[in-house]
């Protein structure tokens, strides 16, 4: 998510180093063979050329499909497609190496790996939030699969940024719907982050917009209903003395 999101390092991948080392037990010709397109295609990776070298792991499972390489490569593949911003290739590569390696001990990261695919397409909050949605969901497959993993803990830290995101757009949507006096379609989308982001910063100006929109809609008795739950968790905030305001207005 690099246009609005922090994204922490990627912390997998722990299963290249030594991957391409010889092995000490004798390999035939194909094995060999197998091994110095694995190594060609890690060079290439190292060497930024992300294309060449998801290319190269590709023909690795295609030439070599039987070899102890070949699972690697598809996973390999896979990140090599994330690092050159091919997510829909990447995520590809992805969902196949899960459906026919569930039981791979790489198996969380690429679940893990497929989750930032997603985050790192999230648009911005005015934007549809179709990739946002499906980040959201897959980091909940690594919590809810792998919760001892590695990845768990950085999968819900990003959990919390796109609920922080996903409140910001229906802050957004609601916004426009005001600004056009469309008052129950506001309402709709300020009662959904008030009912289901509640942790979110977002949730003291939703507060306000509800206390907003039924003041214009002369419903006094809910707007002071919203404006003490206001005022009672956040005393001090501009949002709690704006609406404040409004209520007390004759």
């Amino acid at each position: 998510m690099r246009k609005f999101l922090y994204i922490l390092p990627i912390i997998g991948l722990m299963f290249i180093g030594g991957c391409a080392t010889k092995t000490e037990e004798p390999i035939n010709d194909e094995d060999k063979s197998a091994e110095t397109l694995y190594n060609e295609a890690y060079d290439y990776l190292n060497k930024t050329s992300y294309q060449k070298a998801a290319e190269t792991f590709d023909k690795v499972e295609m030439e070599h499909p039987y070899s102890k390489w070949a699972t690697k490569s598809k996973l390999m593949s896979a990140y090599a497609y994330y690092k050159d911003e091919k997510y829909d290739d990447a995520i590809a590569a992805l969902d196949r190496f899960i459906r026919l390696h569930p039981g791979n001990k790489d198996i969380a990261y690429a679940f893990y790996l497929k989750g930032v695919c997603y985050y790192d397409q999230i648009a911005p909050s005015e934007k549809e939030q179709s990739s946002t949605k499906d980040a959201y969901e897959t980091f909940s497959q690594v919590i809810a699969m792998f919760p001892d993993s590695e990845y768990a803990k950085d999968a819900k830290a990003k959990m919390a940024l796109i609920e922080d995101h996903l409140a910001g757009h229906e802050m957004s949507v609601g916004r426009y719907y005001l600004e056009n006096k469309e008052y129950i379609s506001a309402l709709n989308r300020f009662s959904t982050v008030t009912d289901v982001y509640q942790t979110t910063s977002q949730i003291e100006e939703a507060l306000y917009r509800e206390v907003e929109i039924y003041t214009l809609l002369g419903l006094d008795d809910e707007a002071t209903k919203k404006e003490a739950i206001l005022r009672r968790n956040y005393p001090d905030s501009k949002w709690s003395k704006m609406a404040s305001k409004l209520v007390s207005k004759d």
